[in-house]
């Protein structure tokens, strides 16, 4: 894991030098120029009535709450007091966002309750999106999950694992790609997996590219969105339809979670990011 080996060294330098530094200039200052020649990239969908979300929500709507205009002749009628806002009403889970326990579990841990150093995540990705070409309701099993450790190490315990699938390549327009009998399609994590990454492997978090954590095909059926009420019932982060996936490696970058701190949230439109060695 010589990869992830390299990312929490990188974490944990950066604390060292800011606990030993003399000078800004020799500690976390000089860090940040580092990490900066690395590859950051942007995991989230772009905030907009357009940004694919859950079918069970509605899109996005956006209203003036204030203009120039109105401002310029309400507030003095000097340029100074010219301004705009607006009003945003959306879900907590809209878009590419983040499900605390709070979710689907009453007694489950809220999103106030995270500190921000709680939100940072050695990152592991799995690449499923060959199976999902080939099956549109494929479900990444425990065995994915070998194979990857495999070729690339354990999964280390407090890792951050998402599952690659492409999916938010998809046409926006068809991006939960729904028959002609009304059905959706879309792939996620078997059950045996999740239960294998928190029993076995430890894991803080999972991620994925899709509306919700099982295919589309478990969520509708008698069993209900299993995979999603285990994982939060676990007291793990769920966080959804992420994209980007393939610029990064297979391990070695670090995932960054962030959101609005909202007292008593259960999730919320997050921006996630990653950095990763070039």
């Amino acid at each position: 894991m010589k990869k992830i080996g390299w990312s929490l060294f990188v974490a944990l330098s950066v604390c060292l030098a800011v606990l030993g530094a003399k000078t800004p200039k020799a500690g976390l200052w000089a860090e940040l120029e580092q990490l900066k020649s690395y590859k950051w990239v942007d995991l989230s969908w772009e905030v907009s009535p357009q940004t694919p979300h859950w079918q069970g929500f509605d899109p996005l709507v956006v209203a003036p709450k204030y203009t120039f205009a109105e401002t310029l002749r309400d507030f003095g009628g000097t340029e100074n007091n010219s301004f705009a806002a607006f009003l945003y009403t959306l879900p907590g889970q809209y878009g590419t966002h983040t499900d605390f326990p709070g979710h689907f579990n009453p007694k489950g841990r809220k999103g106030d309750s995270y500190k921000v150093q709680d939100l940072v995540f050695p990152l592991v990705v799995i690449d499923g999106s060959a199976a999902v070409r080939k099956n549109l309701d494929y479900a990444l099993t425990k065995q994915d999950i070998l194979d990857f450790e495999a070729r690339h190490g354990r999964i280390p315990a407090g890792a951050f694992v998402a599952f690659r699938s492409d999916w938010s390549k998809r046409p926006l327009n068809d991006f939960e790609a729904v028959d002609a009998a009304g059905v959706a399609h879309y792939p996620g994590w078997d059950i045996e997996t999740l239960q294998f990454l928190v029993k076995e492997r430890n894991i803080a978090a999972i991620g994925h590219e899709t509306p919700d954590t099982d295919p589309a095909a478990v969520g509708s059926s008698a069993v209900g969105m299993i995979g999603e009420n285990y994982i939060l019932d676990q007291g793990r982060l769920n966080i959804e339809l992420l994209k980007n996936l393939d610029q990064l490696p297979s391990t070695g970058a670090i995932i960054f979670v962030t959101l609005p701190n909202i007292k008593d949230g259960v999730g919320f439109t997050s921006r996630v990011f990653a950095i990763a060695p070039k």
